[in-house]
């Protein structure tokens, strides 16, 4: 009860700031506010409607040729509990009421951007909050270019679900996944804003127990990892001979010696990995072992037969005996399977007929690099597909306890409300669990088929929201094996929704980025910017010598012009040496606030927004994807389309 009690003060306080953020003046001379949360009076009226219940639909889906009887809007700014600014949208403009402010949304436009993504909650757009409000049911997809708020969109998905079905969804959590620990970093403090901390975010890099991966592989070595054309690889390793595991058994017994040989383990062997997966099946296999050597007996000893409980008794107890089971057939580890491909020998028997030769030595290379350097992401969902092929030893049973016991024959003085309440809020997931009752997939252009079955296994029973943008992927591989995994992974109806909405970008910005994806991506609806400032992007050529020093010198001049944040998108060779050339300049000495300045590759620019941003290289972004240059180009458009407000190219070619 002090938990269920603990758990609605936090929400409250995580509610205070912003609690009030709109108004609703209707036809009927009725006024309703909309805020983060529903309170009530003493006498159960409504004094604030939750952004999510259905009353509060119309503060975002009401327009001027659909005022769904709203007169006028109100945006309401409030610092604590100051009120601070106040932005009206008239929608009926035949009636008397006075009007404040540009209007919500552009309000909203100017407004310097943090180190982390703040909620949308009180300038959510009408084809934005359709997504947000879309069936529970299948799956929600959401699409749209750079600055259409996909990932609020996601977000606040998120929060409305949680509020629509609450036993549902938090019984059996949501989970959030992103491309990288960057955005996972930014987007980490949305659903707290909105009240909702019981979601669970990962990068595609730490879906798996014990596994970080922040590494990348080469394009070509990425595309390869990510194709079905693995699967066959990773089945024929789970089902092989373990490295160094003995080929025959030679057990003295008493006066003679008990052989089986290499043939009749393999029959084993086989046999048991028929009946299941490798690690579920170890009973089954040394049951074959006991049946063989028991065979045996009856040959070479038909007059002295023991009990057949006897004699497996009395070889279990036998320490030789235990060492052979455990290296002929020893619980595996996905990291296990996955080094033996380090051996191009090995790796190529089991990618025989699969794949070629050059690409058996830069996996084989790759491979042997896993525990010097760790993980890449791409091995991380290689990784799950052998954790689900290897399967997982029957687990004994625990003993059922009493939580509410707090000493031998002491117990709590609780209700059954009290105990349901706990059950639905404080459940303890294990570390691997899967079986979330919605996943949300953001910048969903870049997963892989092998990631989409990864991802398929935490929501084999959910529903999903997935968002992202086509004309953004750095996928390169075979489109039908993407269909294939993706449609696997999502089942379900679908529902599609398309955001057509620039919000980040001036229209400065956004059509220096657009021409470089419409080369690329003809047929690609690209959203319209709404805001526009009248400064164009800065596009300098310098020497490679005075390289460093113009980063430096543009990001303090940005510094001094914008508020918010700074970004410096750098290729991913140049990306180190861009921080160390900054970090002279980030210091409170320097800058009033050098949190605000964060290095990153193009890649790991997808979903951020920076107020500024310091493009640098733009070439080597594009080499970055390798020799598909459509992809370098599709790269380099999410790296132009991060700024708000400013951008700077910085380029040693003409």
């Amino acid at each position: 009860m002090v938990f269920h009690m603990a758990r609605r003060r936090s929400a409250l306080e995580a509610a205070h700031e912003g609690l009030v953020f709109g108004r609703l003046d209707r036809d009927d001379g009725s006024v309703h506010y909309v805020g983060r949360l529903g309170v009530r009076d003493a006498d159960t009226t409504p004094l604030l409607i939750d952004w999510r219940a259905p009353a509060a639909a119309d503060f975002y889906q009401a327009t001027a040729k659909d005022r769904r009887g709203v007169r006028r809007r109100r945006m309401i700014r409030t610092s604590g509990e100051k009120v601070v600014g106040l932005e009206d949208d008239l929608l009926d403009p035949t009636c008397d009421l006075p009007v404040v402010g540009d209007g919500a949304l552009l309000a909203s436009l100017g407004r310097a951007t943090g180190r982390q993504m703040r909620d949308i909650v009180a300038t959510i757009q009408q084809e934005q909050d359709a997504a947000i409000r879309a069936p529970a049911r299948g799956v929600t997809l959401v699409e749209g270019g750079p600055g259409t708020g996909k990932t609020a969109v996601a977000l606040h998905r998120a929060a409305y679900l949680l509020y629509q079905d609450r036993e549902r969804f938090a019984g059996r959590g949501i989970l959030v996944v992103g491309p990288s620990p960057v955005f996972m970093q930014y987007i980490e403090a949305v659903l707290p804003s909105l009240g909702e901390h019981s979601a669970t975010l990962r990068a595609l890099g730490d879906l798996v127990e014990g596994v970080s991966a922040r590494r990348l592989d080469p394009p070509e070595l990425a595309i390869l990892k990510g194709s079905l054309r693995m699967l066959p690889v990773l089945r024929r390793a789970v089902r092989a001979q373990v490295p160094g595991a003995p080929t025959t058994l030679r057990l003295p017994w008493r006066r003679t010696l008990l052989r089986l040989d290499h043939a009749t383990l393999e029959r084993i062997r086989r046999h048991a990995l028929s009946t299941g997966r490798r690690n579920e099946v170890r009973r089954v296999a040394f049951d074959g072992i006991f049946d063989a050597l028991w065979e045996e007996v009856l040959q070479v000893a038909p007059d002295d037969l023991p009990d057949r409980g006897q004699f497996e008794d009395e070889l279990s107890e036998r320490p030789d005996f235990r060492e052979f089971l455990k290296a002929w057939w020893p619980r595996l580890r996905p990291v296990q399977v996955l080094t033996w491909l380090a051996d191009p020998e090995r790796l190529a028997d089991f990618a025989a007929g699969e794949l070629t030769a050059p690409e058996i030595n830069a996996l084989a290379t790759s491979f042997a690099e896993f525990h010097s350097r760790g993980p890449t992401v791409a091995d991380v969902a290689l990784l799950d597909e052998l954790d689900h092929l290897l399967g997982r030893p029957p687990q004994p049973p625990r003993p059922a306890t009493n939580p509410y016991q707090v000493a031998p024959g002491v117990y709590e003085v609780t209700t059954y409300a009290d105990r349901q309440a706990a059950r639905a809020t404080a459940r303890e997931w294990p570390a691997d669990y899967r079986d979330f009752a919605h996943v949300v997939v953001d910048e969903a252009q870049d997963v892989s088929p092998m990631q989409w079955r990864m991802l398929g296994r935490r929501g084999a029973h959910a529903s999903w929201t997935v968002v992202g943008d086509p004309a953004q992927t750095a996928w390169g591989g075979d489109p039908k094996e993407l269909a294939q995994a993706r449609d696997e992974a999502l089942q379900g109806e679908r529902h599609h929704y398309l955001l057509t909405t620039n919000y980040r970008n001036s229209v400065e910005i956004f059509e220096r980025a657009a021409e470089e994806i419409r080369p690329v991506a003809p047929d690609a609806v690209l959203p319209t910017a709404v805001r526009a400032t009248g400064v164009k992007p800065v596009e300098r050529t310098v020497r490679p010598d005075q390289l460093p020093a113009e980063v430096v010198a543009e990001v303090r001049r940005l510094s001094e012009e914008v508020e918010g944040t700074l970004g410096v998108i750098a290729p991913a060779a140049l990306r180190d040496q861009a921080a160390t050339w900054l970090a002279p300049l980030l210091s409170p000495a320097e800058l009033d606030r050098p949190e605000r300045v964060q290095v990153v590759t193009g890649l790991e620019a997808k979903g951020m927004e920076y107020d500024a941003v310091v493009l640098v290289e733009p070439a080597g972004i594009i080499a970055d994807a390798g020799p598909d240059e459509r992809a370098g180009r599709r790269t380099l458009y999410v790296a132009l389309s991060r700024a708000t407000q400013r951008l700077t190219i910085l380029s040693t070619r003409s």
